[in-house]
């Protein structure tokens, strides 16, 4: 039995429901609950379903590398904080920029400095400062560039490993995000094995599609023995759309990671 535990992005399933419903279907299937931004939530009738949440939104504003954008990304992470205690949920997703609602970096980059680098480094101390103080852990997720999230700096997962062993804290953590590590750097196994101690989660999609696994060309189930291998004992979690029906979906998803 892989030590592991197995939870579903809220956002993208179920999408015929009101969001609420949406949580408590998941719920009942017996998989933990991811969210995305939680300010355009109902908190209390959130924490009323019951759910385990695992992961939601660590931030609303600002970014690693520009002064004034720091500190409304620490102000905002402040405040992330208290709607996490609210939701008893660990986990608080970061990203290298601030994204729209379309998921596109507000302040796209083409050439991330060295200067940017010390930058997001310190900030992410900062960062990791309050995660520890609240006893929260906040990680950092690769994106891909290709497809989805153009313009996005320290996007891909070895950059995100760089900054979270830069940083060196239990509360910062890599979001390892395998769709998007497959489409910008491939070797997923090698990758997981690198990573390692860094990872707090891992979030998974097929290629291409970003759909549940078993729909593309990434064999989920070596990953899973792969995770298994390397002790892995934190979240997966989907955060993927799904082809057909969602609850076909999240049986899927289960299937390829029941060991």
């Amino acid at each position: 039995m892989a030590g592991y535990q197995l939870s579903v992005c809220a956002e993208m399933v179920f999408l015929e429901l009101p969001f609420i419903a949406r949580v408590e279907r998941i719920h009942a299937l017996g998989f933990g609950v991811e969210i995305w931004n939680w300010a355009n939530k109902d908190i209390d009738a959130l924490v009323a379903t019951g759910a385990r949440f695992t992961s939601m939104t660590g931030y609303l504003n600002g970014n690693l590398t520009d002064d004034d954008e720091i500190a409304e990304l620490l102000h905002s992470a402040e405040t992330s904080l208290a709607i996490a205690d609210r939701l008893n949920c660990p986990s608080l997703n970061l990203h290298g920029t601030g994204l729209d609602a379309h998921g596109q970096a507000v302040r796209p980059v083409e050439v991330v400095t060295g200067e940017m680098w010390l930058k997001a480094a310190d900030t992410l101390r900062h960062v990791a400062a309050l995660g520890e103080q609240a006893g929260r852990v906040f990680t950092l997720e690769n994106l891909n560039l290709a497809v989805d999230h153009p313009g996005t700096p320290f996007a891909r997962a070895a950059d995100t490993l760089a900054l979270v062993e830069a940083v060196n804290s239990p509360a910062l953590k890599m979001n390892l995000d395998l769709y998007h590590a497959q489409i910008g750097e491939g070797n997923l196994i090698e990758l997981i094995r690198r990573c390692g101690p860094a990872i707090g989660e891992i979030q998974v999609a097929d290629v291409p599609g970003r759909m549940q696994p078993g729909t593309g060309e990434i064999n989920y189930r070596a990953i899973a023995r792969a995770l298994e291998q390397v002790g892995y004992c934190g979240v997966v979690a989907l955060e993927g759309w799904a082809e057909g029906d969602s609850e076909t979906a999240l049986a899927q998803f289960r299937d390829h990671f029941t060991l």
